[in-house]
């Protein structure tokens, strides 16, 4: 009868006994057509092969040198093609920075998502019919951002008002009015827009602050006076707010300088169902004037 070391010595020969096996079969044979298919397209196939049917390693390295330059130039080819008709109707200025252009090359050129290649095709031509639309460091952050966060930013778009300059970009959560002795205990005293019933939770936020868009700490703005009027734009639509209260504030998350920046590649698409709750919301301090339907 075969003590345990014996056992565990015989369980040890298997695995090594195993791996010898596997490491002398042809390693093509038993790869998924995807798997190799991935591989080839990148030019990462090589060690996939039998012994006796791999190239050089110096003549595998070459070639997946050239299908990198190959897919990048393919790449910026279609950004290129995708930014013509966004310039059509624009006159181009003389002054093109030339080291914004070659930057934003090296940036995009990776990008193969046609999604995000619609959005980096946005980019070249904002920047060519106005200079100075997106800066380098806002080209660094949409590169580092997928196509998950794309739909997030897209998705805030949606819900959030501009200032008539649209460089002020906020998502509205509530409004309160400053406590005193006759509404100190009223119920409606805060008012809570709920984001997440619309798509955008708390997770959603964290993930949109880590990638620089807003800030996460919300706030708040100075108090309203009775009278006093505000006004925004929710998605190409104007949006006006009349205080019907005193001491009255608005509270947000607000768009950062870089965010306010991307968000100019998002078309306006707003949601109907979430302007209708922010304006029922808004009501109970504001006489709310709009040109949306």
């Amino acid at each position: 009868m075969q003590n345990e070391d014996d056992n565990q010595t015989d369980d040890s020969t298997r695995v090594i006994d195993t791996c010898k096996t596997t490491q002398q079969s042809p390693p093509e044979s038993s790869t998924s057509p995807q798997f190799f298919k991935l591989a080839k397209k990148l030019g990462i196939d090589g060690a996939l092969f039998a012994e006796n049917k791999k190239a050089l390693l110096e003549d595998r390295t070459l070639k997946r040198a050239r299908l990198t330059e190959l897919h990048k130039q393919k790449n910026i080819e279609t950004i290129i093609l995708k930014a013509l008709p966004y310039c059509s109707n624009f006159e181009i200025g003389p002054n093109i920075d030339l080291d914004w252009f070659n930057r934003y090359i090296a940036l995009s050129e990776e990008v193969s998502n046609p999604t995000m290649q619609d959005l980096w095709a946005k980019i070249l031509a904002g920047e060519l019919t106005k200079s100075g639309s997106f800066s380098y460091k806002a080209l660094k952050i949409f590169r580092d951002m997928g196509i998950h966060d794309a739909k997030l930013l897209a998705k805030a778009c949606s819900l959030a008002v501009k200032d008539p300059n649209h460089k002020n970009i906020r998502l509205i959560t509530g409004a309160y009015q400053k406590p005193g002795l006759l509404n100190f205990l009223a119920k409606q005293r805060l008012q809570f827009c709920n984001l997440s019933q619309y798509g955008l939770n708390h997770a959603d936020l964290l993930a949109l602050s880590e990638n620089h868009l807003i800030y996460i700490q919300e706030s708040e703005s100075s108090l309203i006076n009775k009278g006093e009027t505000l006004q925004f734009m929710y998605n190409g639509s104007s949006m006006r707010l009349t205080a019907i209260k005193a001491d009255v504030s608005l509270q947000f998350y607000k768009f950062t300088p870089l965010g306010s920046e991307l968000a100019q590649l998002i078309g306006d698409k707003g949601n109907d169902d979430f302007f209708e709750h922010l304006k029922n919301k808004l009501s109970y301090y504001f006489l709310i004037n709009s040109d949306r339907n």
